[in-house]
């Protein structure tokens, strides 16, 4: 087990870092992702210190159903960059068991071509509970992985529920992945994720589901008519891709960069940059509002005798949140 990084570790954590070290970017990561509160002030101080120069990377954010294909494109997308010059990180979430916290963690097994690409980082997290696909600290890791030199950042959700909501304010282009000859997909996926998705691509347009592909990508683009624009400046294109064939890939690639070129020219490519820090403060006020919950015995107890009374029918479940809510605001 390496050794616990501590404040004065981080200015040689972050040199590595810089050198591109994967040894060490995984290291940082396992540090900004430790639930020990002892670690948050060096955790804090390395993502201050690494974010301190401006990002040039394009994040990129996936999500869609388990067995849509999400590793197979990211590891052709990722290879197809590579060999282009790209430097890839990806940034991959299990769901994690309810009961023990555990997860599989198998996106290096799924994507071993991209894992042993000597300008590709993969690393696997457990999403540990949280709701939106992605885990507490994923604007941290994304952070260190531009630090560490990676040109390209792409964020795969867990892909359970399709709620994957909030990796859509930690990335550039969020993309929903639907799978061809699945049945009536378009029914099975919730307005609002469609309504963030800065494309939708259809998975395995391949062989006998060459038809089929072409059927779901026109019920979908007829779909997203209906649907309010995320951004004016941009309408979401719906387009075909195997992973397996490598069709689709290169045109994929090519409409994330009209779609950064379009922004940037506008002014929005910076601005949703900005919109970002501010999503992401607003998380890290949520939680640690939840953790003094947690870390404070007095209102650990008033919010044990709230639950009580819940669930004995004496208080409403709004009328508790409010008095525990009281309780924290006149401490």
């Amino acid at each position: 087990m390496s050794p616990r990084v501590g404040l004065a570790d981080v200015p040689a954590l972050l040199g590595e870092i810089r050198t591109g070290r994967r040894v060490a970017l995984g290291r940082a990561i396992t540090l900004v992702e430790s639930s020990r509160p002892e670690d948050r002030s060096a955790a804090e101080a390395l993502v201050a210190s690494a974010s301190s120069v401006p990002s040039q990377a394009f994040r990129l954010g996936m999500t869609g159903p388990p067995g849509v294909g999400k590793s197979t494109l990211i590891e052709m997308l990722g290879l197809t960059l590579c060999e282009a010059g790209h430097r890839v990180a990806v940034v991959a979430f299990d769901p994690s068991s309810v009961r023990t916290g555990g997860s599989i963690l198998g996106d290096k097994t799924r994507m071993q071509g991209l894992a042993r690409h000597p300008s590709a980082f993969i690393r696997p997290s457990p999403s540990r509970g949280m709701a939106g696909g992605v885990g507490r600290r994923t604007r941290e890791a994304i952070v260190l992985c531009e630090a560490a030199g990676y040109d390209w950042v792409i964020v795969e959700t867990v892909g359970v529920g399709q709620s994957e909501t909030l990796v859509a304010q930690l990335v550039d282009f969020f993309m929903v992945l639907v799978m061809a000859g699945s049945g009536d997909s378009l029914q099975g996926i919730k307005r609002g994720i469609l309504e963030l998705a800065d494309a939708v691509i259809v998975t395995k347009a391949d062989g006998t589901n060459v038809e089929r592909a072409e059927r779901t990508r026109a019920e979908h683009a007829r779909a997203l008519t209906l649907m309010p624009r995320r951004l004016p400046q941009w309408a979401p294109p719906v387009l075909k891709c195997s992973a397996q064939s490598g069709a689709g890939v290169d045109a994929l690639l090519e409409t994330m960069a009209t779609y950064r070129r379009q922004l940037e020219g506008a002014g929005v490519w910076a601005s949703q940059r900005r919109d970002q820090l501010v999503a992401a403060m607003w998380t890290a006020i949520e939680h640690g509002i939840k953790d003094a919950i947690a870390s404070d015995k007095e209102i650990a107890a008033k919010v044990a005798s709230s639950e009580t009374a819940v669930r004995e029918g004496k208080l409403s479940p709004e009328a508790a949140a409010r008095l525990v809510v009281q309780g924290i605001l006149v401490r």
